[in-house]
């Protein structure tokens, strides 16, 4: 299923009112029912990765107006979906703003505003932290270390998992965060990997509670053993779509996976019995950012809640 909603100015709304402000889940599959997104206004690549500077030495230039249409697709869907879309406010001076997910996560004790490893992207934190507190919504901010949201999975209730590839979540950082999980009794899985791959999530995702896609060949084989001693399969994706980011994806929860248009993941995940919606967001892909990327959920329940 491709979505393709043709024009759509949604991506341009003011942040929307929030009805309840207690964000938090304890699953990256429970149902998705409140996100924050930005709109890519001042979308530019930064030749921070190794996909981005590949693209830029092959003579990428983005197209913010296609952006910003593609933007708003994904928005579109999200919403058509039963999913609130929050808005921050762009800045004209931070390329990187409308991937929010690196920058803050949604745990089972509140938000957590990250500490990105990326100088140029430590004042978007500022920016979220700035409208958190213009929502009354509480945060929680890290300031040892470095971490970077593309590098947290709230797997399931008791299971976090955190890539480590020592240039964007250092120890250090990731020992901050993961102290409220280890406290309260979760089990905590690093999964260390080449600092190529940029964060875990493009190289693993959680598609259901007990069940994950991912570039085996670039996992950490103990990483991977790991994870099946927790109940959790792999459906194993070649290495050839991490550098198109086809391995981040979103989980709406109900079996339901947003995509990025691509041959390969897709199908394998209808094949196992999801529904997938594929939506084209290579103006984003192409900076080295996906859905997973595009997208900071900020409350899930349950299903059946």
């Amino acid at each position: 299923m491709k979505i393709d909603f043709g024009a759509y100015d949604g991506a341009t709304a003011a942040p929307f009112a929030f009805e309840d402000r207690s964000f938090q889940l304890s699953s990256e599959t429970d149902r998705l029912t409140d996100v924050l997104l930005c709109p890519p206004h001042y979308l530019a690549p930064v030749p921070c990765c190794a996909v981005t500077r590949q693209n830029l030495a092959q003579g990428l230039v983005t197209q913010v107006d296609e952006a910003q249409r593609q933007h708003g697709v994904l928005v579109q869907l999200l919403q058509s979906q039963g999913v609130r879309c929050h808005m921050l406010t762009p800045d004209p001076d931070l390329a990187d703003m409308c991937f929010t997910r690196d920058v803050g996560v949604s745990t089972p004790w509140g938000m957590v505003a990250l500490n990105p490893a990326m100088p140029h992207r430590q004042a978007e934190v500022d920016r979220l932290t700035n409208a958190y507190r213009d929502w009354r919504v509480p945060v929680r901010r890290i300031t040892s270390g470095t971490i970077e949201g593309g590098d947290v999975c709230v797997a399931r209730e008791g299971l976090l998992i955190l890539g480590m590839s020592g240039e964007r979540s250092s120890a250090a950082g990731v020992e901050e965060f993961s102290a409220p999980f280890r406290a309260a009794g979760w089990d905590v899985l690093i999964c260390p990997f080449h600092s190529d791959h940029l964060h875990l999530d493009t190289i693993f995702c959680m598609v259901d509670r007990h069940q994950a896609i991912g570039c085996a060949d670039l996992l950490d084989p103990g990483f991977v053993r790991a994870l099946s001693v927790h109940g959790v399969s792999l459906i194993p994706l070649p290495e050839t779509v991490a550098p198109s980011l086809g391995c981040n994806i979103l989980s709406l929860g109900d079996r339901r996976i947003v995509t990025s248009t691509d041959a390969i993941v897709p199908p394998l995940l209808r094949q196992a019995g999801y529904r997938v919606m594929e939506v084209d967001i290579s103006q984003f892909t192409a900076c080295g950012g996906g859905v997973h990327c595009l997208t900071q959920p900020l409350r899930r329940v349950p299903t059946g809640e």
